[in-house]
């Protein structure tokens, strides 16, 4: 069994040519994924989210928060929804995520961003609750906010840094690292950073509908296809993939408390 920690499988246009989502959820139980994490984007991820799981009890877990790239000036009153509805339902709810910062397209949100996060991050710490961070170009960003909540739980989700990244992030924290298909692309150097991670710290994810790994780049990205990616890190690390998938479930237990 393999344990997808970060999957948007439940996003119901992505999958619609495809049998749609829940096509889709048995398509990796079938390839041996039997846990799949869904983080929420915003508020429209809830209910799709909430039906897959209803659907999936066994095999589907969620996290619930406000992606950066999502944040707007209001961003407060969404997140206190979301919060609500996490308290509502214990257990229903494993992490906060995804959130943190993303500069890549636009800065304008700069600040907006980091207090989001901020909050979100201390929400997290304050329920004993991991955090999903989403990190683009903002890594400096990102380490300042979490300085300020240095007892948070996180999770750097589809990292793509290089070895001075992890090490530099590993001196203050010691987060889990999310590992997807872009460590499969042939001109990423995202290999280089598996020993400075190390099997102690590796979660595995997909990211779909995103970030397809070879041999199925190019295409829409599923859960099913974690496969690869596992089989990829085995032999970066030396071990089969039956042993990968051992020690990344075991890291999924310790981070998400399942």
């Amino acid at each position: 069994m393999l344990t997808d920690t970060h999957t948007h499988i439940y996003m119901p246009d992505e999958f619609a040519a495809d049998g749609g989502p829940r096509a889709a959820v048995l398509r990796a139980i079938e390839a041996g994924i039997g846990r799949m994490i869904l983080p929420c984007v915003d508020a429209s991820s809830l209910e799709p989210m909430r039906t897959l799981a209803e659907q999936f009890p066994d095999n589907i877990h969620m996290a619930i928060g406000l992606h950066p790239t999502e944040v707007p000036a209001h961003w407060r009153s969404i997140v206190d929804a979301m919060l609500r509805e996490l308290d509502a339902n214990p257990g229903r709810y494993i992490a906060i995520g995804e959130v943190g910062m993303d500069l890549y397209w636009d800065k304008t949100m700069r600040r907006e961003q980091m207090d989001a996060f901020e909050y979100q991050a201390r929400a997290a710490a304050e329920r004993s609750l991991p955090v999903i961070i989403h990190c683009r170009e903002a890594l400096d960003e990102t380490l300042e906010v979490l300085q300020a909540v240095p007892q948070v739980k996180a999770v750097f989700h589809s990292f793509g840094g290089n070895p001075d990244d992890v090490e530099r992030i590993r001196r203050r924290f010691d987060p889990w690292f999310g590992i997807n298909g872009i460590v499969t692309f042939k001109n990423a150097r995202l290999h280089e950073s598996l020993p400075a991670i190390g099997l102690d710290r590796l979660l595995l994810e997909t990211d779909a509908p995103y970030l397809a790994p070879v041999p199925r780049r190019g295409r829409r990205n599923e859960s099913a296809y974690l496969v690869h990616t596992a089989a990829f890190v085995a032999e970066k690390f030396g071990i089969s993939t039956d042993r990968i998938a051992e020690i990344t479930n075991n890291n999924a237990d310790k981070c998400f408390n399942f």
